[in-house]
């Protein structure tokens, strides 16, 4: 199977598992596959219950009912890329894009042996972003990066959490400290670094996530 009917196929699937969760799908969704991950760009994907939550600035509650709701789609989507396209997925991340309505889905892959890549400005790169990384948190012991097509800039970070945030995580907080620390991480991400003039692009949207079990984090920057 050729990699356009691989992308083809998925996003087919994505959609009608989203529209069956969510009573609503996107308006498009566009799959890249690498060798490291594969990514979900996801387009205009809001429902009516959701637009009145934001409508009265219930930001939680929205973020709480797609939490809950792709917990038990993330699985599918896993299994499926298993069962019929023979791809294993390790990790997966997300994150949503209020002000426009968009959201990435980001799929970890299994593989072994995969080459850097040695893009023009990577060290750069990574010493913005653990810089980001000490301000809200702590530096990562390990940082990452590749390219997925020419728009898309994937950033794997390891080893952030601090004892407070595991300790509101044993808690029972995971969902308000994710929430928080996506405003305070965009927030630093989009006005203390220049990332995107470095490379010679113009900024789309970020999106961020962890995994707080293991200890990682995925940033994904989208360019136009």
């Amino acid at each position: 199977m050729s990699t356009t009917e691989l992308t083809s196929q998925f996003s087919s699937y994505t959609g009608r598992l989203l529209r069956e969760r969510f009573g609503k799908g996107p308006e498009s969704i566009h799959v890249s596959i690498g060798k490291q991950c594969i990514a979900l760009h996801i387009r205009n994907f809001i429902g009516p219950v959701e637009r009145f939550l934001l409508n009265k600035e219930e930001e939680q509650a929205f973020r709480y009912t797609r939490e809950l709701l792709m917990k038990s789609l993330l699985p599918e989507l896993s299994a499926y890329l298993q069962d019929n396209l023979s791809i294993e997925v390790g990790e997966i991340f997300y994150d949503w894009g209020i002000h426009n309505a968009s959201g990435m889905i980001v799929a970890l892959l299994k593989n072994d042996g995969v080459p850097v890549d040695e893009y023009a400005g990577r060290d750069e790169v990574h010493a913005q972003i653990n810089e980001v990384s000490r301000k809200v948190q702590k530096e990562p012991e390990f940082t990452d990066s590749w390219w997925l097509g020419t728009r898309t800039l994937i950033i794997k970070r390891e080893g952030i959490l601090i004892p407070l945030e595991k300790e509101l995580i044993g808690l029972g907080y995971e969902n308000t400290l994710k929430t928080t620390k996506r405003k305070m991480e965009k927030r630093y991400l989009e006005d203390t670094t220049t990332i995107a003039p470095m490379l010679g692009k113009e900024l789309s949207d970020i999106y961020v996530d962890w995994d707080f079990d293991k200890d990682t984090s995925v940033i994904a920057y989208t360019f136009l």
